[in-house]
């Protein structure tokens, strides 16, 4: 339901500073989930996404079982032959030879094992989502069209790179993930210029060959924050980068987004501008709270749009009258609101009940990994196909001198998921290019391998120990193919 500025303010000042947000009534959620289902859910795509996600996160969480059964072997006489078999069994590919033939000298590296297995489980779970489109959008086409009768050509988001966002575009938002841009970054504090060129570069093309919208379309660039806290630990689950202050996070995120669109108006004149969206997202339900720009373009920090309340105000109505009850809440919300904002607002809304009734259906309502539990970083640009909760944290980048503070933010949660039990911490350094540019592939190459020898020597101590591992990988994005395997700190290839 709309959240009004005046409960808006009491709520801010019982949970601000030390409790920013109120945590949701479990007896709501509970409610919920013996009370059945909610018209607008898409319970077969449901059952679709979960599959797919079951499918990927085990493959990773098979890993350390494995590992520990074929570290009781390695003193057996068969035991290479015994670890090969239970790698193939039940990971899918074998261990490199040169680590298990050594065992009998001396113990297991069981950290290069360990991160060998995360690199070739990325590599098999790349392989099958370039291969096989398993997070396809049956209603792709519809949407770019829906998103052209709203006035926009183009959806450009900029999340958290905490790992529990990493699933927003396909997940949590329920978009085609080919038709939104993500870039993350460390507090969803969305580099300027960059976005500044992504937009030039859009423009460009719809001047030169009318794409993805004509230059005299009636359309805008909609460049959207999604930042995130926690309902159940709001003082310590939130964002990392903002101290776990809600709205610290979502102050911050508007501030970007203010910017940003006065680059554009200052760099280009001339009508040139953008609209703007901020969303947050509850980590521990993935339901949404919606700040949608009044008639003046004006976001509230104090109201917004509560997913889950609309949710339980809706589930008793048939399907229009659900929608119709959401349209209503937008215009209440964001007096003269645009009408294609408020119908891209409606929409999102009701995507997100299905991501709602998603985590009521198959986790009891709040996730049991409320904090941190990603298994690798993933560095560089590209990684379209992490689309998954908790799988990767992002540091996107040009150089490691320019994103020092995601990189660091990245190290510092995986001491405390990786190092402190002793595993390391296995990082994917990658770079997209397009192949139809000349020269793009060996730009590539160079920059991997320089990213690459700037992180080892930024973090020598933990490369020294054992405790950080790299790949290096490109990819041509023209051509849809795999990833190419560059090199690997654990073994000369992946096999």
């Amino acid at each position: 339901m709309l959240n009004h500025k005046r409960r808006n303010a009491r709520r801010m000042r019982r949970t601000a500073p030390t409790r920013p947000v109120r945590p949701l009534r479990r007896p709501v959620v509970a409610a919920s989930l013996a009370g059945g289902g909610h018209p607008l859910v898409r319970s077969v795509e449901n059952e679709r996404l979960r599959a797919y996600e079951e499918g990927v996160k085990g493959g990773f969480d098979a890993i350390v079982p494995v590992l520990k059964r074929i570290s009781a072997l390695q003193h057996m006489p068969d035991f290479e032959q015994q670890a090969q078999a239970i790698a193939q069994r039940e990971l899918g590919f074998q261990l490199p030879q040169d680590l298990l033939a050594d065992a009998w000298v001396a113990d297991l590296d069981m950290r290069r094992l360990f991160a060998f297995c995360v690199f070739q489980t990325y590599r098999r779970f790349c392989d099958g989502f370039f291969s096989g489109d398993p997070l396809s959008s049956e209603d792709e086409t519809a949407f770019v069209e829906f998103l052209h009768d709203c006035g926009f050509h183009t959806l450009d988001l900029s999340p958290c790179s905490d790992g529990r966002l990493a699933h927003v575009v396909r997940y949590v938002l329920r978009l085609p993930y080919r038709q939104v841009r993500r870039k993350s970054y460390a507090g969803a504090l969305f580099d300027i210029e960059d976005s500044l060129a992504k937009w030039t570069e859009v423009e460009l093309y719809r001047y030169r060959e009318g794409r993805p919208t004509p230059a005299d379309a009636p359309t805008r660039y909609l460049k959207g924050v999604v930042y995130h806290f926690s309902s159940s630990d709001p003082e310590h689950e939130g964002c990392a980068a903002h101290g776990s202050d809600t709205r610290r996070a979502a102050a911050a995120g508007l501030e970007k987004l203010i910017d940003f669109q006065a680059a554009v108006e200052n760099s280009f004149c001339c009508g040139a501008s953008v609209d703007r969206l901020l969303i947050g997202v509850d980590t521990d339900t993935d339901a949404i709270r919606l700040h949608v720009p009044d008639g003046r373009g004006v976001i509230d920090l104090e109201q917004w749009l509560d997913a889950a309340e609309l949710y339980e105000a809706t589930r008793g109505l048939g399907g229009q009258a659900a929608r119709d009850h959401i349209a209503a809440a937008v215009n209440r919300a964001a007096p003269g609101v645009q009408p294609g904002m408020a119908r891209l607002a409606a929409r999102l809304l009701e995507n997100n009940f299905s991501q709602i009734d998603y985590v009521r259906r198959y986790h009891g309502g709040r996730y049991p990994d409320i904090g941190h539990a990603e298994r690798f970083i993933g560095a560089g640009i590209g990684f379209e196909e992490v689309q998954l909760r908790n799988l990767t944290y992002f540091a996107y980048l040009e150089t490691v001198e320019e994103a020092t503070a995601d990189l660091d933010v990245g190290i510092k949660i995986f001491r405390g998921l990786n190092v402190r039990h002793g595993l390391p911490i296995p990082v994917v350094v990658r770079y997209d290019y397009h192949g139809h540019v000349p020269g793009a592939r060996e730009r590539a190459l160079k920059r991997c391998r320089r990213v690459t020898e700037a992180l080892q020597d930024r973090y020598a101590k933990l490369v020294e120990q054992g405790l950080l591992h790299t790949l290096q990988v490109v990819r041509d994005c023209d051509d849809g193919g795999a990833i190419e395997v560059l090199g690997c700190s654990v073994t000369d290839g992946l096999g």
